[in-house]
């Protein structure tokens, strides 16, 4: 049930993100009034063009007067300048939040500039491989968490009536102290990145001039290191933004590893053991449901004969009911992949609809 009295929403960069958001408005407030800036105003022709933006502000600052809601959702450091520079004109009733994955800079910029009780942090976990307008839909939203960091000044209404809003989007509202979100999402999300990008950086490093191990790089090397072709700029600004709480728990990690080279050279292998059975344990207890910090991809594997046109034939039974895919190969290294085809698709509905097709015609289909 609505809560929440928005008519009007200032988007201050217009992106994957803030599309996506603003199309989910859209759909649930047909009568909302949409306004976007960027500085390149020839990216928001397409968001006029299909309904989702009324207008084009002409300045940062030429339609703060009318807004109930200004969303920043620039790179973070774009969003601390405009913070910046809206501050003395923003209107004191308009609520403020932002999309970024690093809370606290952000949230002590809000309190030096004055705007703590009209601040309120956000952190919509979800996202996709390619960036921009084009790439928006509010389906991305669906089922994702969207982590809203007060902090002890801002409104409690405006907490309540953002959450309700959020709820309208279908995404799955969570409340956060902005420094413990900052400590979480360098373990889950920030960290990991980075291990990523370095665990590819060494296989490069370590390969033979045959480049053996790129070819073989598949299978489980894969699954582990896709997150490290992520935007460059965006985690250059990530790290720099979160640097504290990422060193620390790089540390941590790289204690680990210490921990764990230590028991090889002592020959405890049962420890490796434990370790694999107590992580194994605690990752299969997390949901598998929900999108998190590292975007879900839905994809299973099929068994399928070393015969021309068997691809063309599991794309076609796909095809013949309007199950769409996003990639298809075949897998050369199957040590974590049982099936010869790796299929990928955009949606859980469509993943979990392909089983019955596949296995009516007698493919194998490994999940």
């Amino acid at each position: 049930m609505k809560t929440y009295d928005f008519k009007t929403y200032l988007f201050l960069g217009f992106g994957l993100i803030g599309g996506s958001i603003a199309k989910g408005i859209r759909a649930t407030q047909p009568d909302a009034r949409i306004i976007a800036y960027t500085r390149h105003k020839e990216k928001l022709q397409p968001a006029v063009a299909d309904g989702t933006l009324n207008t084009i502000a002409d300045t940062l600052t030429s339609e703060l007067s009318s807004a109930d809601v200004i969303l920043l959702c620039a790179p973070t450091g774009t969003n601390l300048e405009n913070l910046r520079t809206i501050a003395p004109l923003v209107r004191k009733d308009t609520l403020i939040t932002d999309v970024g994955s690093v809370k606290h800079d952000i949230q002590e910029c809000a309190e030096a500039l004055g705007l703590s009780a009209q601040f309120l942090g956000g952190h919509p976990m979800t996202g996709r491989e390619t960036t921009g307008y084009e790439s928006a839909d509010a389906m991305i939203l669906e089922n994702a968490y969207y982590i809203l960091t007060p902090s002890k000044e801002t409104r409690p209404e405006y907490t309540e009536q953002f959450t309700a809003l959020v709820r309208d989007l279908r995404a799955l509202p969570l409340v956060s102290d902005p420094v413990y979100h900052d400590y979480a999402t360098a373990a889950i999300s920030h960290v990991p990145h980075l291990i990523a990008a370095a665990l590819v950086d060494l296989v490069k490093t370590e390969d033979n001039d045959a480049q053996f191990m790129k070819t073989i790089a598949a299978g489980g090397f894969k699954d582990i290191t896709r997150i490290a072709s992520s935007d460059p700029s965006m985690w250059e600004n990530i790290c720099r933004s979160n640097t504290e709480n990422i060193s620390l728990l790089l540390q941590r990690y790289i204690d680990k590893l210490t921990d764990i080279q230590r028991t090889l050279k002592n020959s405890a292998f049962s420890d490796i053991n434990e370790l694999f059975k107590d992580s194994g344990a605690y990752r299969n207890s997390m949901s598998d449901r929900r999108t998190g910090a590292i975007e879900k991809e839905y994809r299973l594997f099929v068994d399928i004969p070393d015969e021309a046109g068997e691809i063309a034939m599991v794309a076609t039974l796909l095809a013949t009911k309007a199950i769409n895919i996003k990639n298809i190969g075949i897998v050369h290294n199957r040590e974590q992949a049982e099936g010869a085809l790796c299929i990928l698709f955009d949606t859980e509905e469509d993943m979990k609809a392909a089983i019955p097709v596949l296995k009516k015609h007698d493919y194998r289909v490994i999940l």
